[in-house]
């Protein structure tokens, strides 16, 4: 046998770089269960805690996010990727899942939420795999306490925040597979894992964030950082993420609108925020309790002592960590992990969610894991170092999965429907205005509950005077009560005094005028504002084509706008008809007609009018006497005091003679 000995790398050897293993000496508290056994575990597991929400219905912004019926053809996709604005954010790889899912399942919400427990459910397995890479004891239980911890029941029950689960898994198989990479340095591994980043980013940019966790945790392994073999590779990495990032800004700023004067915040605001944030975070990770889906929006005053207990108290973790570290790096390469990964929503930069609350549960789907991972291994090497007997440990874990289980079950209750997670958000937070306006949305769209929507958007405006969608609606809701005309052109004209760009409160004042005699053309007015500062609303150039239809000399400009609001929602049956009343003046049209006052029937079958105008075109055409009879007969069921349809009728009958 030689006598020549491997060579160690100093890394490795060196007393002043080498970081105390974790690693269990003989696999202490591994499962007594084969993998596909545990993998299988942990995805039933999940589903069984996330049933209460599994038959949910769409929440909030959910209708915002499912792909819309102008995006559901291939030419839709094409717009996903390349035509900015046309879907609420640009994230197209999550649009383009959105857009498969819909051809799977149609609007079937049960199939949404599969998807994203069994997105969630691969990251608590890749999880697994990337502890066992990393040699941290654990990988097991801290993959079951990820997939049932309560505080992802947002990410995961909530359909919209599939960018969190997806993007989740495209982040850990990159990461995953940069490891291997930087083991053995194949190029081909090298832009699988850059290909998978740029998948991660394509479906959320907070994923921007990993490449300095990929750094982090090289430098708890080896004790320092190579230029050339840790840095240099991630260069284009950081480069392409922080693009991302920028651009994500952008879009924020520019489409969703996270600008005004919620987000006028001075430095020293945003840095008070920043430490206060990494505290709420840490609290709700290590004891989760009232969970909610609108978190109190903090009045953050660098005048009061208090608030700066908390960016203080973060600073002195930090330095008690840094003089540690000089034994054992774990400690602080989990803090770097977990705020690194929470650098995005920190307060340092403007995201929408600003204007209601400075944190979320779904903040911290990644980030929770810079605290999860290395709390177990942690945990799991202090019960091997304390001679715990197996049964005893073993026991533990089960009993912390069945505590973390039975929280989630009840936290995804509230996931069940929009009016139980407002009214439930409202029980732990009366404050949240949003939440009242929320429901008085929700509400107004009921019948018999008009008077309940007054009333929650009324409160939602005691809490914020100037919120210019809830006069806006309390002014629908108010137009929608007999006697209120008067009280509701007051809320609109409110509205549009605290925000003169609302599209929504043109378009709604523009209905009310044009239900009061003479104020025709003021309504018109109205509707050319809505579609000038929302191009793609498709009601507003509807209501406008249908105004612009009675002025003989408008006929062309009514054509177009009904055409273009068709193009954009084709399922709106009053705009096929009111075009097919232009076509039906139009010599040469009388088929086109038709086939406008059929689609508008089959789109609404009780729609008398449409029924009875169907009827006169095809009682003009030779040989379709019997089927305009058959419309006319339509209309005297849904309308039995339609005595034109009756005339129209007897009329037709007579020609069949």
């Amino acid at each position: 046998m030689s006598s020549k000995r491997r060579r160690i790398p100093a890394s490795q050897h060196s007393p002043k770089n080498r970081e105390k293993s974790l690693a269990p000496r003989a696999d202490f508290m591994a499962f007594p269960f084969k993998d596909f056994v545990l993998w299988a575990m942990i995805f039933f597991a999940t589903l069984i805690a996330y049933l209460p929400a599994l038959f949910g219905s769409p929440l909030w912004d959910d209708d915002g996010h499912l792909t819309k019926p102008v995006l559901q053809s291939l030419h839709g996709l094409w717009r996903i990727w390349f035509d900015l604005g046309a879907t609420q954010q640009y994230y197209p790889l999550l649009h383009s899942a959105f857009w498969i899912e819909h051809r799977i399942w149609g609007d079937a919400m049960l199939g949404y939420h599969l998807t994203n427990i069994v997105f969630h459910t691969l990251s608590a397995c890749l999880v697994v795999l990337i502890m066992r890479r990393l040699s941290l004891p654990g990988s097991w239980l801290a993959g079951f306490v990820f997939a049932l911890h309560p505080v992802h029941v947002e990410s995961v029950a909530w359909i919209a925040e599939q960018k969190s689960t997806l993007s989740g898994v495209f982040y850990l198989v990159a990461l995953l597979v940069y490891l291997h990479f930087d083991q053995d340095r194949r190029k081909s591994k090298y832009l699988l894992a850059t290909g998978l980043f740029v998948l991660a980013l394509l479906s959320k940019s907070v994923t921007a964030t990993l490449p300095a966790v990929i750094l982090v945790i090289f430098w708890w392994r080896r004790g320092r950082l190579e230029w050339k073999r840790d840095v240099l590779p991630l260069l284009p990495w950081f480069a392409v993420g922080a693009s991302s990032g920028l651009f994500t800004a952008w879009v924020e700023k520019t489409y969703i609108g996270a600008r005004g004067a919620d987000f006028l915040l001075t430095p020293v605001q945003r840095f008070l925020i920043a430490g206060r944030v990494l505290c709420f975070y840490t609290e709700k990770l290590l004891w989760p309790a009232n969970l909610m889906f609108f978190y109190p929006h903090w009045n953050v005053d660098p005048g009061v002592w208090s608030q700066w207990l908390f960016p203080a108290a973060v600073l002195a973790v930090l330095v008690g960590l840094g003089f540690a570290a000089r034994r054992w790096r774990g400690p602080l390469a989990s803090f770097l992990l977990f705020s690194a990964t929470l650098f995005p929503v920190l307060g340092f930069l403007n995201v929408f969610p600003f204007r209601y609350s400075y944190v979320a549960d779904h903040f911290q789907y990644l980030a929770s894991l810079g605290v999860i991972v290395p709390g177990i291994a942690l945990l799991v090497w202090g019960i091997e170092r304390r001679a715990v007997k197996k049964d005893v440990a073993m026991a533990g874990s089960v009993l912390l999965i069945l505590v973390l289980g039975v929280l989630t079950w009840r936290q995804s209750q509230m996931y069940s429907d929009e009016e139980t997670l407002y009214r439930t958000t409202l029980q732990r937070n009366p404050d949240s205005w949003l939440a009242h306006y929320n429901l008085g949305f929700l509400m107004a769209r009921q019948p018999g509950r008009q008077q309940d929507a007054i009333a929650e958007f009324q409160a939602a405006l005691r809490l914020k005077p100037n919120f210019a969608r809830a006069h806006n609606d309390l002014g629908v809701a108010l137009a929608n009560t007999p006697g209120r005309m008067q009280d509701a052109l007051a809320e609109y004209k409110t509205a549009l005094q605290d925000d003169p760009g609302l599209a929504d409160a043109h378009y709604d004042l523009g209905n009310l005028l044009s239900r009061s005699p003479g104020r025709q053309q003021d309504a018109i007015t109205e509707f050319q504002t809505a579609v000038r500062l929302k191009p793609d609303f498709a009601e507003a150039h509807a209501n406008l084509g249908i105004l612009l239809a009675a002025i003989p000399e408008r006929s062309t400009d009514a054509m177009a706008e009904l055409r273009t609001a068709l193009q954009l929602k084709p399922d709106l049956a009053e705009a096929h008809n009111s075009l097919g009343l232009l076509l039906a003046r139009t010599p040469g049209r009388e088929q086109d007609a038709i086939m406008e006052f059929q689609a508008a029937v089959t789109i609404e079958p009780d729609y008398a009018e449409a029924h009875y105008y169907l009827g006169v075109a095809l009682s003009h055409v030779p040989g379709r006497q019997q089927d305009a009879i058959t419309e006319f007969q339509a209309v005297q069921r849904l309308r039995p005091d339609h005595a034109a349809a009756a005339n129209a009728q007897i009329q037709a009958l007579l020609a069949l003679r």
